[in-house]
């Protein structure tokens, strides 16, 4: 939100993508910190697992559920804008001989094709990727993931290196 409202939208998606990348990691490595200064007795790796897992989820959701509001409702006009620029690439790429033939080479199917056809069948499929529902499902997906990955990697850190259990 605050590089919509600086007019940088646009121009900075990786700097948001690696922000809540890191922010992702940042939300399970406190939670699972905070439950592990809670506990008194000692747990077992699921269930610090588990508790790392419980402090990412929720994130996830929440940043997913803002990817849609924010495609749908506060920028829509960012698909519009991709959707455009990706339509005039593809028309210029059907009009360069030297790009058509290699595009044909790449994809086989395309061979029996008319460039009117390439360009149809390409803009359709553009469209088809670009909606605040298609990315926000994406969205999830991926984080779940990373989710999963910086949870059992939090987890193994907190448990060798943190939270040793000391020798009696």
């Amino acid at each position: 939100m605050v590089l919509f409202a600086l007019g940088l939208a646009d121009q900075t998606t990786v700097v948001a993508v690696l922000t809540n990348i890191f922010m992702l990691l940042s939300s399970i490595s406190i939670g699972l910190y905070l439950q592990k200064r809670h506990e008194t007795e000692e747990t077992n790796a699921m269930v610090d697992l588990k508790n790392a897992m419980s402090a990412g989820v929720p994130y996830v959701v929440i940043t997913c559920l803002f990817l849609y509001v924010y495609y749908a409702k506060i920028n829509p006009e960012y698909y519009a804008r991709q959707i455009a620029n990706k339509e005039y690439e593809i028309k210029k790429m059907v009009e360069d001989p030297k790009a058509l033939a290699k595009f044909k080479k790449e994809f086989p199917d395309a061979e029996v094709m008319t460039k009117d056809q390439i360009e149809r069948k390409l803009v359709e499929n553009n469209k088809k990727g670009a909606s605040a529902g298609f990315t926000s499902t994406l969205a999830t997906l991926a984080l779940l993931i990373l989710s999963t990955f910086y949870s059992i990697l939090v987890t193994i850190i907190f448990r060798k290196i943190v939270f040793k259990p000391r020798a009696a």
